[in-house]
Formats: structure tokens, C-alpha cells, sequence
């Protein structure tokens, strides 16, 4: 027999069995059952996620010979021919390739005559934005008035296009890509019913190479297949696909979290020699900083990801303020690259400027001291803080922590129990999040337990940020007043009945 690819006989052919599409499998079982049955469906998505898979198993389901039923039994003549891509009263159409409103009008004058041997006659037009305005014209009037016998069942890649006129007379899917942990699931499945061995984190390549398309998944499985010679490891994967070991950009976001400029290049020149993508190499290092930030602060939404546990170690050791700006610098450097001297040099400067860079506050995670390190001698403690917002000052804080300190007021404290109070137009400086850190940096500062209470109402202009601005408006006021004053200034502004824009002087330096 000849060799029947994977992604023709792994296609689905009932709802069971499809993958990804739940919410559009849960709205036609339904409507199958009730017998609410449209006479124009549409199925939108990108390529591979099941569009014309999804037409087919539903034309089984209007003409199983067991009665209109979300569970065609298979078996029947028609579900058999449905499957083998014979059926008479089952026309595809691939409108890529028939655009004309002539070829159009000759499909729609069969659509008139009764189905030959199926309860309905069921039209697939695939990649339907493809036809002409006067071919969606020639639709339309069947669309307006279908036959009782008829079901339109159109699929597209870029809805936009379809004429609204056309878009209002159908009943809208619009399916999802497939979420990298069904793609692993089910390519486990093929594999332990097709008796081939392989390596999980293979798969985990594969689907995430397949950029949500369960047939591409399906199509670079059949070529890892035989790129390994009827197996499949990790390695030989990575090596067809171009794609970079996740075990390379953790040791690079650990290098540079910990400062290693050292460590940083080498991993940079072994890549290098492995002939990897460095633009590749920087989409993956972002998708890993997204992953950092999201196991900082919505941990569940990892759940799935089979690395959970090395994301969460990572994470726990580089300060969210650090990711937001690895992330930002990564996502730069991709419009970059193609302006480096090569890629190799340019990917390398993208590390060097994480390192070079950093959020104010954010020291340095240093490797342990060698035995011929001198100790560090102890900083000299701060004076004490007479005000809070002297306070604020001592305190080691960045980003929104800090500016939670700024715009507070202290309206109690007993001991190393503080009570602050934030105005209503700062309320989101209130989170959980900020007030944690707050408190961790005055546990710091005090070297003691410390209690924080933060709550949102009136105050009375006494914050850090409130009196800086206070002094920032006084100098400017007394620049003004000194600008207008001077007898200069005085002859110019009689001589051309000038005025002095106030908003204009800034101080010298300043």
C-alpha cells in the first residue's frame, strides 16, 4: 500500500475527535440536536486549524443516513463516501481557483436541482474572499432565497473581505489557532498509535514550530519522521526546524541577570557555531521574558507549560522591573539586526545593553565570592529620618513601589507600624504588588518586622512627591519674579508691548 501522509489520515471525521475547536463543536452539536439548522455557515481562521475538516464532518452530520444527527455513524454510505471525497451531493470548491462570476452562476444552476441521493446538497467554497464582486453578487441572490435542499458551507482566511451583504446571511464561526499543549497532546497520541518512539521536548519543537496550525504540526511531524529515520529526539528536531534550545536562552537570561558578561558571549559564539538564527534567537528570548513576567504575576497562566518549574526558579530571581526592560530591549533589537554589522555581533550587543542597562534600584546578582575575595565593608547607616518623606528618600524602591512612597502621606506611626494614605488620582499605586514591596524595603531600611496598612482617601499636599513639586514651582516662581524684574526685560517688553511667558523660564542648568 501506498504511504498515506499524517495529516490526511489523522484528519478528524467526527466531533469527538477534533482538536482545539470546542466552542464551535459545543454551537453545532446544539443546533444539530434542536434541528435549528442555517442554510449558510461560515468557518473563518488561519490556515490549518480545521475550517474544511470541520465542513466535511458537518455534511455528514446533515446526511448520515441515521437522520440529521451531531453523531454520524461512520458506516453508512454516505459518512463512507463523505470521508473518501465522492460523494455526488457534497461539491468543494476551491474559490482561489474559480473567481469568475461565470463559473460562479454554473454552480449556483445545479444548486436549483434536488440532491441525487442525500437529504441535502451541501456547497464547500474554501478561501471564499477569493471571488470576484460579481461572483459574491451571483451568491447572494441564492443566499437571499436558498433552496430548502441547499447548505452553504464557506471557509475563509480574511473575513474582511467578504462583502457585509454576504457576511449577514451566514451563521459566523470564527475558530482559534491551536494553543501549543493540545499540538503536543495530540501529536503524543499519533505517535503512540503509529508505534514510533520519540522525545516529549521534540514535540514541544514541533508545535510551537507549527505556529498554531494542527496540519503543519501534522506535515513537520511526518518530516521529523523521516529527518530522524523513523524516530524522533530533540535534537534532530531542533536541527530541522533552525530552532534554538530553550536550554540556551535560559543560561542566557541566568548570565545576565547574574551580570556575566563573560558567560553571555561564550553562549552567544556557541550558538554562532551551531549556524542558529539570531533573529530567531531573540523572538524565542522574548517569548521566554513573557513567560518570566507572566510567572511573576499570574503564575496559573503557566499551568500547562511543561517548563513551569524552571520558569518559576528563574523568575524568582530577576525583579519584574529587569524583565519589562529585557523584554523591551529584545523586541528592539529584532528591527535592529538587519542594521548590525552581522547578526552574530548585533545579537551580542543586544546582551551587553541588558547588561549596560538597568531599572534604577536593580543591583547586580553577583556570583558567590572565591576564597581570595575580601569582604565588603559595611555601608554606613543611614541618619535617621525625621519625616516621611525624608524616609522615602532612604529607601531602596524603583518603579511603582517608589512612586507608591512619593505620593504618600503618613497618617500614623507606632514603632515600625505605618499607616499611609495615597490620593484617589493615585489609587493603582494602592495594589497588593507595590504595598509588598514597600514594605520590603522599609523591613530593609529598618532592619525589622514592619507593619504597612495603605488606604485611599483625602490628603493634605505633604507627600515627597506633592513637597518636591511645591519647591520646583517656588524656584520657578522666583526665577519669573527675578526675570521680571530685570531692567532689561522691562525695556524690552515697553519697547515692543511684549509680555513674558512664564511658563518658558527655567532655571540655569536646569
Amino acid at each position: 500500500m501506498s504511504y498515506q501522509v499524517l495529516a490526511r489520515k489523522w484528519r478528524p471525521r467526527d466531533f469527538e475527535s477534533l482538536v482545539g475547536q470546542e466552542h464551535v463543536v459545543r454551537a453545532l452539536r446544539h443546533a444539530l440536536e434542536q434541528k435549528r439548522l442555517h442554510h449558510a455557515y461560515l468557518f473563518t481562521g488561519t490556515r490549518g486549524v480545521g475550517k474544511t475538516t470541520l465542513a466535511r464532518i458537518l455534511a455528514k452530520c446533515l446526511n448520515c443516513e441515521t437522520g440529521v444527527t451531531p453523531r454520524p455513524c461512520g458506516k453508512c454510505s454516505a459518512c463512507v463516501e463523505i470521508d473518501a471525497g465522492r460523494f455526488v451531493d457534497l461539491l468543494e470548491v476551491d474559490a482561489a481557483t474559480n473567481t469568475k462570476v461565470d463559473e460562479m452562476r454554473q454552480l449556483l444552476e445545479t444548486a436549483q436541482y434536488a440532491p441525487s441521493k442525500a437529504r441535502y446538497k451541501v456547497y464547500v467554497i474554501d478561501e471564499v474572499h477569493m471571488l470576484s464582486t460579481s461572483a459574491f453578487n451571483a451568491m447572494l441572490k441564492t443566499l437571499e432565497e436558498p433552496p430548502e435542499h441547499l447548505k452553504f458551507i464557506l471557509a475563509t482566511t480574511d473575513p474582511q473581505k467578504i462583502p457585509v451583504t454576504v457576511l449577514s446571511r451566514c451563521l459566523q464561526f470564527s475558530l482559534k489557532q491551536m494553543p501549543v499543549p493540545a499540538i503536543v497532546q495530540h501529536l503524543e497520541n499519533v505517535l503512540k498509535k503509529e508505534g514510533i518512539a520519540f522525545e516529549p521536548d521534540a514535540l514541544g519543537l514541533l508545535a510551537r514550530g507549527a505556529n498554531g496550525s494542527m496540519r503543519d504540526a501534522l506535515s513537520l511531524l511526518d518530516q521529523a519522521i523521516a529527518h530522524g529515520a523513523g524516530s524522533l529526539n530533540t535534537r534532530n528536531v531542533a536541527d530541522m526546524l533552525g530552532a534554538i534550545d530553550q536550554t540556551y536562552l535560559f543560561a542566557l537570561v541566568d548570565a545576565v541577570a547574574g551580570g556575566n558578561a563573560a558567560e553571555v558571549v561564550k553562549i552567544a559564539d556557541d550558538m554562532q557555531a551551531r549556524s542558529l538564527s539570531f533573529d530567531a534567537a531573540l523572538a524565542d528570548l522574548a517569548a521566554l521574558l513573557l513567560k518570566l513576567a507572566l510567572a511573576q504575576t499570574v503564575p496559573d497562566a503557566l499551568h500547562d507549560d511543561p517548563e513551569r518549574a524552571k520558569l518559576a526558579e528563574l523568575a524568582g530571581r530577576i525583579d519584574p522591573e529587569s524583565v519589562q526592560l529585557y523584554y523591551q530591549i529584545a523586541l528592539q533589537a529584532r528591527e535592529d539586526l538587519p542594521l548590525a554589522p552581522d547578526e552574530h555581533g548585533g545579537f551580542i550587543m543586544t546582551l551587553l545593553r541588558m547588561l549596560a542597562f538597568r531599572p534604577d534600584g536593580v543591583e547586580v546578582k553577583a556570583m558567590p565570592p572565591t576564597s581570595a575575595s575580601k569582604p565588603a565593608t559595611p555601608a554606613a547607616k543611614p541618619a535617621a529620618a525625621r519625616s516621611w518623606p525624608e524616609l522615602v528618600q532612604q529607601l531602596a524602591l524603583t518603579g511603582a513601589a517608589r512612586e507608591l512612597a512619593r505620593n504618600s502621606e503618613l497618617a500614623k506611626r507606632d514603632g515600625n507600624a505605618f499607616e499611609l494614605v495615597v490620593p484617589k488620582g493615585k489609587a493603582y499605586l494602592a495594589e497588593r504588588i507595590y504595598t509588598d514591596k514597600l514594605k520590603a524595603a522599609l523591613e530593609q531600611h529598618l532592619g525589622a518586622p514592619a507593619m504597612l496598612k495603605v488606604a485611599v482617601g483625602e490628603t493634605n499636599g505633604v507627600s515627597a512627591a506633592a513637597l518636591e513639586a511645591g519647591e520646583r514651582e517656588a524656584r520657578r516662581a522666583a526665577a519669573a519674579q527675578s526675570v521680571q524684574s530685570d531692567g532689561f526685560v522691562k525695556d524690552l517688553v515697553n519697547l515692543f508691548d511684549a509680555r513674558v511667558v512664564d511658563s518658558s523660564i527655567k532655571q540655569e542648568g536646569k
